[in-house]
């Protein structure tokens, strides 16, 4: 069996004899269709690879001499003027965070909603609603970021206002809800929302098709030992989903991570020179939004190295965050069989 990883599970299992799990031995009938098609899926395989690799060293080789004349720490600072290539300072400690928390806050809402979602509609709703609703949901994946963003801004952001200001008042305690300084309305914590509503068709859609996929027999061997629906879904379709579900995280993520548009329309980027803050309820700019609303300064090639920095770290950060979910879902490959 091939799982939605691609990993074919049977595959990883020792042969009862004890040899080890097979490898992919490169057999075919020898046929010109099997050799054309083998030659096509290595030469695409190296295609992505390379184009990938093209992208860091490019990166690379802009951002290097750009982050030679920065006076300031790269990592750690929050400043950014680069008026004056031979005096900059600049730093990605306050784009990090910005890009970082307004991602995992998405991440938050969006995957257990988008979960329990897929599992209402493969499992709990009637035939008549159930593919109604999945298109339904697969057509929000369709609407264009700048339509989010321009929906949160001008409709939803004014009755937002009351939540910050709850959350301000009686958690503000919290250094996460204690700087309300700007307007709710253009915070972190609510572009986070928007971000989360933009992915949620990610999740959902991905989630249902593994959900779907569950062998009948292992619902069935539930059901026979006595377990209720949702002692079934938890004991056989959740962990079948699960590398599944990864997945579409991951995927999710991604996106969020990279969103410009949205986040340039709704989020107000902080005065030069503000103190540091943890608040979603304050302002700021992601890598992606940072890099878009100045690109007007992109006449020099230190200026222009310096925003290529920041989109390195970027890359990196979505570099690393894949690796990471390849490695959690062939740990989890086991339970797709």
């Amino acid at each position: 069996m091939t799982s939605i990883t691609g990993v074919s599970a049977s595959d990883s299992t020792p042969e009862p004899d004890g040899r080890p799990p097979l490898e992919g031995d490169g057999a075919g009938t020898g046929r010109l269709g099997d050799k054309l098609f083998a030659g096509a899926a290595t030469a695409a395989g190296l295609f992505v690879i390379a184009v990938v690799t093209l992208i860091g060293v490019f990166l690379i080789a802009q951002a290097v001499p750009a982050l030679s004349k920065n006076k300031d720490n790269f990592l750690t600072s929050q400043a950014w003027n680069v008026s004056d290539p031979n005096n900059m300072h600049y730093g990605i400690a306050r784009l990090l965070w910005v890009t970082v928390s307004s991602s995992v806050v998405a991440m938050l809402i969006a995957v257990p909603l988008g979960v329990a979602i897929a599992l209402f509609l493969t499992h709990y709703a009637p035939k008549w609603l159930a593919k109604p609703a999945a298109s339904l949901v697969d057509l929000l994946a369709a609407v264009p970021s700048i339509v989010y963003g321009l929906w949160g801004a001008n409709i939803v952001a004014q009755y937002f206002d009351p939540v910050g200001t709850f959350l301000n008042k009686y958690l503000g305690w919290i250094p996460l809800f204690g700087d309300a300084s700007n307007s709710v309305g253009s915070s972190i914590l609510f572009v986070s929302i928007v971000l989360a509503i933009m992915i949620l068709p990610i999740v959902t859609a991905l989630s249902r098709e593994v959900f779907a996929q569950t062998p009948p027999a292992h619902k069935e061997a539930a059901l026979a030992l006595g377990a209720t629906k949702w002692e079934m879904i938890r004991t056989a379709v959740l962990p079948f989903g699960r590398p599944g579900v990864i997945s579409a995280a991951m995927l999710a993520l991604g996106r969020a991570l990279g969103e410009t548009l949205a986040v340039m329309l709704i989020v107000s980027a902080l005065a030069e020179g503000s103190d540091w803050n943890w608040s979603l309820l304050s302002g700021g700019e992601t890598f992606a939004s940072k890099i878009a609303n100045n690109a007007g300064e992109f006449d020099t090639p230190s200026k222009t190295g310096a925003y290529i920095a920041a989109g390195l770290v970027l890359f990196i950060l979505t570099f690393v965050v894949n690796a990471i979910a390849r490695i959690v879902i062939e740990r989890r490959k086991a339970f797709t069989e």
